[in-house]
């Protein structure tokens, strides 16, 4: 999976989970999409960036997904999940994708 962005992991971890969740309405299902992406975009983290990139980016992935909950009950499921997403990616992006490794 080394051609795959980890920003586009990330994102597809926070979207998957939250559809996967909905859809199958199985909430620990979705929990386990969304710990599996997680686990892959970690990896890939610290393979391209190290050990401190990964934390400060496992973090963040779940700090979106801890605060896309409360941002839920102002804009709606939907969007916040795609705002936490979007959030991630362009961290995961910034920090490590756009380099030349």
């Amino acid at each position: 999976m080394t051609g795959v962005p980890t920003s586009l992991i990330a994102a597809t971890g926070l979207l998957g989970g939250y559809a996967t969740a909905r859809w199958t309405k199985k909430r620990p299902l979705g929990g386990v999409a969304l710990a599996a992406a997680g686990a892959v975009a970690a990896r890939g983290w610290q393979r391209k960036a190290g050990n401190a990139t990964a934390v400060a980016l496992s973090g963040a992935y779940v700090a979106a997904f801890a605060g896309s909950h409360p941002l839920a009950k102002k804009i709606g499921a939907w969007p916040s999940v795609c705002a936490a997403a979007g959030g991630v990616a362009a961290a995961s992006w910034f920090v490590v994708d756009r380099r030349k490794v």
